[in-house]
């Protein structure tokens, strides 16, 4: 090991927010405040909040550009998706979104979700996730490569440069809570108006 003192403990939230917090700000050496998103969701777009989407084959074509990433797991550590897609084609996942005012539903298993827009990219994916080296020319050649590559159902104005991977996501508020399994199949039912008006 690294010869830290391995110390797990147990936190039934919401009850012990705030033990948890005060034992992880003791572990980090600085105050943290635990805070739910009453909204649901995940950050990393505040209009599309829910879980990310990419396909394992577009995480190993990504990964083939770039002689410095091993594979595909090594580039899911890079890009963070949350939902990763199997059995389907690379960049299948471009087909989850639509133009703007405009989102894809999709069903996963039982639960449904509308995908919205394709992930604008930041340094995050150039960094080595382990040492934080950066790739030198990463973000010039990602967007040669996407373009080059860029399926022909990739057609939306939401689609506005090629530095996009991945999709964004809305999951309804009367899905919040639902349960996604490994092999759920997954559906494309079809375009519609984007919740809450659009961006």
């Amino acid at each position: 090991g690294d010869g830290r003192r391995r110390d797990e403990r147990t936190f039934a939230l919401p009850e012990d927010g705030e033990a948890l917090a005060a034992w992880v700000g003791y572990y980090l050496g600085y105050a943290v405040d635990l805070v739910r998103e009453p909204n649901g969701g995940l950050p990393d777009d505040r209009a599309a909040p829910g879980p990310t989407v990419v396909s394992r084959a577009t995480l190993e074509t990504v990964a083939s550009w770039f002689d410095e990433i091993a594979d595909a797991t090594e580039m899911r550590r890079r890009l963070r998706p949350n939902l990763v897609l199997d059995d389907c084609p690379a960049f299948w996942e471009d087909r989850l979104f639509a133009d703007r005012g405009e989102a894809v539903r999709v069903s996963i298993g039982e639960t449904e979700l509308f995908g919205v827009n394709p992930c604008q990219r930041c340094v995050v994916p150039s960094r080595d996730p382990d040492t934080g080296e950066p790739i030198d020319g990463f973000r010039e050649a990602f967007i040669r490569k996407r373009r080059e590559t860029r399926p022909a159902w990739t057609k939306s104005d939401r689609f506005d440069h090629d530095f996009r991977l991945m999709v964004n996501t809305v999951v309804p508020e009367d899905e919040w809570g639902s349960t996604l399994a490994v092999d759920d199949a997954v559906t494309i039912e079809g375009v519609e108006a984007e919740p809450d008006g659009g961006d």
